[in-house]
């Protein structure tokens, strides 16, 4: 039998399984099983690591210090719909941004790895993590000891914008940091006849949304790359009514903590000010999420060679504007070790051009064979042509 295609097909068929049962963040428990049961059948050995995480090693043995691999195994909460024979059967949960797939191509790795670990120099260091939407995964998983011994770290993501096998992996900023703020308003409810008698937090809170979109385009340099978007306003439940209550939800997207600190305190700013100037009271939450990802230069180098020597320099033309607004844990283990982190187009005219966080997306199987190559060549060893 033809080892590799064996390998590949085992882990297309893996990554529809894993796809029909998934989990959310900090509930992999059965995810975990099934990762775990097949590293015992390739015998691999493993340990658990912050809960539902796992770290295995290939050749445990060889050099230090050690090569590291990521796939992220959570889903999120979103109701599927997109027929697929392998569709989610948990209500409400779905692999919407292809950890499924980020999962059964690191399981692919693995399995080639072990098959010829006898060739490799180097110890592989193979990280099955939790949680990594919104749950921070990798910072759990750093504080267990996932990178004990290791010298460089890798990662990927699919991405439907790009190009199917366009590689983007710069030598800096690949991803930016994001966080999230609520606004409580409070003002003075009545009937909405008699407006004069009331202090509206309903049109305070709409002026506090318009006044917020002032500080991207005035207060930062436009080659800042940052967003601020108020993406809820709830407020009163009749519509006779001036309600006494209205909250603001929202995300930003940050390219440094520096710009984090600017955006934050202008947010408060304005809230306040704006809401005292139409008499309701204010108070200002922040949440912090994830840092920008930020590629370290040699390894992202290492990366974009590695994959161009697969599959051709114009790979690298992606086309696509960098950084990415959207966030990634990741960003957690290029604050502790060097390494790089690529977007990989999914793209291929065939339905995967849906955006990930979509009822209709779903992973591109494809994937899995090139990226499994390019691992194994990041780790020194060659794959059949």
């Amino acid at each position: 039998m033809n080892d590799w295609q064996d390998t590949i097909e085992f882990a297309q068929t893996f990554r529809r399984k894993l796809h029909q049962y998934p989990e959310l963040s900090w509930q992999e428990h059965n995810t975990a099983t099934a990762i775990r049961d097949q590293l015992d059948e390739f015998n691999i050995p493993w340990q658990t690591c912050a809960q539902t995480g796992t770290v295995a090693w290939i050749n445990p043995s060889g050099s230090k210090p050690a090569i590291a691999l990521r796939g992220d195994i959570d889903a999120l909460p979103i109701h599927e719909e997109t027929g697929k024979a392998w569709q989610s059967t948990q209500q409400g949960c779905m692999h919407a941004c292809g950890h499924d797939g980020h999962t059964a191509t690191l399981l692919a790795t693995a399995r080639w790895l072990k098959l010829h670990e006898h060739t490799l120099t180097k110890t592989i260091v193979l990280l099955f993590q939790p949680a990594e939407e919104g749950g921070h995964g990798a910072r759990e998983m750093i504080a267990d000891g996932a990178l004990h011994d290791v010298g460089e770290v890798y990662g990927w993501h699919n991405w439907p914008a790009l190009p199917y096998g366009t590689f983007a992996c710069p030598d800096d900023l690949v991803m930016c940091g994001n966080g999230t703020f609520t606004i409580r308003l409070k003002g003075s409810g009545g009937h909405a006849s008699q407006p004069e008698q009331c202090a509206d937090p309903v049109l305070a809170a709409s002026a506090v949304t318009m006044a917020l979109q002032q500080i991207c385009s005035r207060q930062l340099a436009p080659q800042k790359a940052a967003v601020v978007s108020v993406t809820r306003i709830q407020s009163g439940d009749a519509l006779t009514v001036i309600p006494q209550y209205a909250h603001i939800g929202g995300s930003i997207r940050v390219p440094d903590e520096a710009t984090r600190n600017i955006i934050n305190e202008s947010i408060t700013d304005i809230a306040m000010k704006t809401a005292a100037a139409y008499g309701v009271n204010c108070e200002v939450e922040h949440q912090m999420r994830y840092s920008a990802t930020i590629n370290h230069a040699q390894p992202a180098t290492n990366a974009r060679n590695t994959w161009k020597s697969l599959y051709g320099e114009q790979t690298l033309a992606h086309g696509q504007s960098l950084p990415i607004m959207a966030s990634e844990d990741f960003s957690y283990y290029l604050q502790h070790k060097p390494g790089a982190f690529a977007l990989i187009g999914s793209n291929d005219g065939r339905n995967h051009d849906v955006p990930c966080h979509s009822p209709n997306y779903d992973f591109n199987d494809r994937l899995i064979n090139d990226v499994c190559r390019w691992f194994c060549r990041l780790c020194g060893m060659k794959t059949p042509p």
